[in-house]
């Protein structure tokens, strides 16, 4: 499959209300909605210190965003958030790459972590496809629910800097 040229920029307000307008993801991806809302990464992040908020686009067009955020010496949590129409085509991979890649050569993180819903087999398989590696569980109370992640990480020195498309 050929991706389009993605491009990763420093989000600008202009983008956080773009993406407050993008529409909810289906059903099977309700959960996941919050993310996007007024209450979510975006308000939650933006003026985080040691927080790296980013644009992503395709043929100039918003397609998701990604946050690392720094939790220690070098070392930062990962976010990413595609828009609904834009799951599925296989941008997350291409996208998380290139925030790995600035993450670790430009921003010197020697750690990048996450956490993904264990409900959420293809995230999961994308992430331990790209060198994560499963460090444990946890439960957080997500709008109201209880949800249940991974705790995934990847070390730079195990990351490859030939990922492939988007590298």
């Amino acid at each position: 499959m050929v991706i389009p040229m993605i491009q990763l920029r420093n989000l600008v307000p202009d983008d956080m209300a773009a993406i407050k307008n993008w529409p909810p993801y289906p059903p099977e991806f309700e959960d996941l909605d919050y993310a996007l809302r007024s209450n979510g990464w975006l308000i939650e992040y933006w003026n985080k210190p040691n927080t790296w908020c980013f644009a992503v686009e395709q043929s100039g067009d918003l397609v998701a965003f990604t946050i690392l955020s720094e939790t220690g010496d070098a070392e930062a949590e990962f976010r990413i958030a595609l828009r609904a129409d834009r799951t599925g085509q296989g941008l997350g991979g291409v996208i998380t790459n290139k925030t790995l890649a600035k993450g670790f050569a430009e921003i010197g993180l020697t750690r990048v972590h996450l956490i993904v819903r264990k409900d959420n087999p293809r995230a999961i398989r994308l992430y331990a496809r790209l060198g994560f590696a499963e460090r444990g569980e946890c439960y957080k109370r997500i709008n109201g629910k209880q949800a249940h992640f991974l705790i995934m990480d990847l070390l730079k020195e195990s990351y490859p800097t030939t990922k492939g498309p988007g590298k």
